[in-house]
């Protein structure tokens, strides 16, 4: 045999191995730097959780009395005490080793399908635990469809029903439906149940909470809700005030002039006003018993049906829920879809900008179309002035809010990377809690919440693609060449 034909058996050979190992060499580049199933994460080193020896307390916190009785007068139809609109079951009371244990699930980064995401990712302490982006970032990268609203006072919202379309019957039902959503947390309840069972930081929690440490989805569901309804908000300017007066329409004697004239126009009622406190009732100031209200955003719903898409009535075309006005100056931007940016443009909608929808909620339609307030710029600046007098600054670094996870002590949070708002993630997302591990940022959290490296993709698909080169020239080397 010559040298000629043994280099050419040679090279037929290595053709064949190659061609047999390419689609090998891709198939492993597809897997190679994809990030371990969320299963497999629970063999890496868990987070560690930090809780208080006995927990907080969030069931024996008394109410101000203004949350207790209705002092409005009779004259305004929609107005009732804050604690008449709770909605909390009687199968699910609140405890505090029932919350303790919704604490730590909603901070959770593991409960996701990349092991970044926790519930608090779209629900920040520092913005009234809501998002400070229009949509939210799911766990591949997606946006959310809607902005992700304020959940304080929720435990106040009488009808219940939660998402902005209203599409979850109950708390209950709402705190579990982000796990399954394929953009927000990507996982299903049978692989949410097993990684929180295979999480040894739960075994006490659940027994604490529930008498035993098995974990189901009711139990998940249970105790993410009494979390939440625990966040009640009633320590800003308007509640020391309030506690001086007898009714809320009386001057308060620590607001300004200009926080009286706007809380004076918040509660000012009449045939030919659309009042705020109409829809925001109580002094929770959150959505009344009739729900998700048309407040004219636009003229025809193109883009968002609103609640119709849920209940396919067409009174509901347009109408969304709102969350507590407690807080608002924190929770920019406003609306279901975010369209505005600050405060100053909400009332501007309202003194100008209210649309003819054919939807549009009673309460702002008048005999001759929309009910536009027209406030004059003094007004309107009071307005915003009164609005700010509900944030209550203490419930967003309150221990009983705040993330419980901290790094593993050998790792370093890293300086994060940046939001759409172009702010650091360690600053946009715990800005009011720097000893707290940042669980529900991507880049900050380390060790398991890591991202994984691209290289050995990159590296894997560089050779699959030379493999393919290779065989490609040397199969028209041997046979197309020869067939001239």
């Amino acid at each position: 045999m010559s040298l000629n034909e043994s280099t050419s058996r040679l090279a037929d050979r290595s053709v064949s191995l190659v061609f047999f190992a390419a689609p090998f060499l891709v198939a492993v580049a597809l897997l190679v730097g994809l990030p371990p199933s969320p299963l497999a994460a629970q063999n890496q080193q868990q987070p560690r959780v930090e809780l208080p020896d006995e927990p907080f307390e969030y069931v024996d916190v008394p109410l101000p009395d203004h949350f207790l009785s209705n002092d409005f007068p009779q004259s305004m139809r929609f107005a009732n005490a804050a604690i008449d609109n709770d909605n909390t079951p009687a199968d699910n009371p609140t405890t505090n080793e029932g919350a303790t244990l919704g604490r730590v699930l909603f901070y959770d980064a593991s409960l996701s399908s990349n092991r970044m995401t926790s519930c608090a990712a779209c629900h920040l302490g520092a913005n009234s635990f809501s998002d400070p982006t229009v949509r939210s970032i799911g766990v591949f990268g997606q946006l959310t469809r809607r902005h992700s609203m304020s959940i304080i006072n929720a435990r106040f919202y009488q009808p219940g029903r939660f998402f902005a379309d209203q599409r979850a019957q109950t708390l209950e039902t709402q705190v579990l439906m982000p796990f399954v959503d394929p953009v927000e947390m990507g996982l299903d309840l049978p692989t949410l149940v097993s990684i929180v069972d295979d999480l040894d930081y739960y075994d006490p929690l659940f027994t604490d909470a529930f008498g035993d440490d098995k974990v189901t989805t009711d139990r998940i569901s249970k105790s993410l809700a009494q979390f939440v309804r625990s966040m009640v908000s009633f320590n800003a300017d308007y509640d020391k005030g309030r506690v001086e007066v007898d009714s809320p329409l009386d001057p308060f004697p620590n607001f300004s002039d200009q926080q009286n004239l706007g809380k004076d126009l918040f509660f000012a009622t009449g045939p030919e006003i659309g009042s705020c406190a109409s829809c925001h009732v109580s002094e929770a100031f959150i959505l009344g018993p009739q729900g998700a209200r048309n407040n004219g955003l636009d003229e025809q719903s193109t883009v968002d049906g609103g609640t119709a898409e849920t209940t396919g009535r067409l009174e509901d075309v347009g109408a969304f829920k709102v969350a507590s006005l407690r807080n608002v100056e924190l929770s920019p931007p406003y609306m279901h879809d975010g369209r505005f940016a600050t405060l100053e443009q909400v009332v501007d909608h309202y003194s100008t900008g209210v649309q003819d929808h054919d939807a549009l909620s009673p309460e702002l339609r008048g005999p001759d179309g929309p009910l536009r307030r027209n406030f004059s710029p003094d007004e309107s600046a009071a307005l915003v002035a009164f609005l700010r007098t509900l944030t209550d600054r203490e419930i967003g670094t309150d221990l009983r809010f705040t993330n419980p996870f901290r790094n593993p002590p050998e790792l370093e949070p890293s300086d994060g990377g940046s939001n759409p708002n172009g702010d650091s993630v360690l600053d946009s997302h715990r800005e009011d809690e720097p000893d707290f591990a940042q669980q529900a940022s991507p880049e900050v959290a380390g060790g398991p919440n890591t991202k994984p490296p691209l290289w050995p993709r990159f590296l894997v698909i560089g050779l699959a693609a030379t493999a393919v080169a290779i065989t490609t020239v040397r199969y028209r080397q041997k046979y197309v060449t020869s067939s001239h």
